[in-house]
């Protein structure tokens, strides 16, 4: 059994300082001299990437969590759900279409299911819908392909999200860069953006 006098080496005039939820800190314990010794080491808390989607969700007050992934070029969401660990369902895309008559709007998606635009056409009343153009799109929404997310654009765009994603207790959602996702609660997107549940999700084809 070891023996000796317990001594903290650290003490306060007052109170110790509380800590911050984002900060960590390393306890150690070391026997020396015949003395016990505690001292402790306050880590940095990591630095929130901040984009435009993500000062639009502090903004609005918003819970949420960013978490980063390895972008991988023409990955999409199976690659950032399977380095998150993340059901690829509860994987939202968001995809920038146009009308025949380019008016742009988004369309939220479950990341294993495809839009059917012949749907979305007809519930708009239009000819046809397409997707846009990479450099069309980002001129709509201030973000780069693979890196767009629908809150913070650069337009207001309509909104349209299909209507299972509300049935998810949670979703992941591009935060505004390539590699950045953030988890919310699905009904944050209609506290937040001008969104109208369709339904649009066919399967996905193979390869997609």
């Amino acid at each position: 059994m070891l023996s000796g006098t317990f001594r903290e080496t650290t003490r306060f005039a007052e109170k110790p300082p509380p800590l911050v939820s984002s900060e960590k800190v390393t306890i150690s314990l070391t026997f020396w001299g015949g003395w016990f010794i505690i001292t402790g080491m306050k880590s940095q808390p990591k630095e929130m990437p901040m984009t435009t989607a993500i000062r639009a969700l502090k903004a609005a007050g918003v819970a949420f969590e960013p978490r980063a992934y390895e972008y991988v070029e023409h990955g999409g969401t199976s690659v950032a759900a399977e380095q998150l660990q993340l059901d690829e369902h509860a994987v939202i895309k968001t995809i920038v279409l146009e009308t025949d008559e380019k008016k742009p709007l988004i369309v939220l998606m479950h990341g294993d299911r495809d839009i059917s635009t012949k749907q979305m056409a007809r519930i708009l009343g239009v000819k046809s819908v397409s997707p846009c153009e990479p450099e069309t799109a980002s001129r709509h929404t201030g973000y780069f392909c693979g890196g767009t997310s629908p809150f913070g654009t650069r337009k207001r765009l309509p909104v349209y999200a299909e209507e299972t994603i509300f049935e998810l207790p949670e979703i992941s959602i591009n935060g505004g860069r390539r590699g950045l996702m953030v988890t919310i609660r699905p009904e944050i997107l209609e506290q937040m953006l001008p969104v109208t549940r369709v339904q649009v999700a066919i399967e996905r084809k193979r390869g997609g």
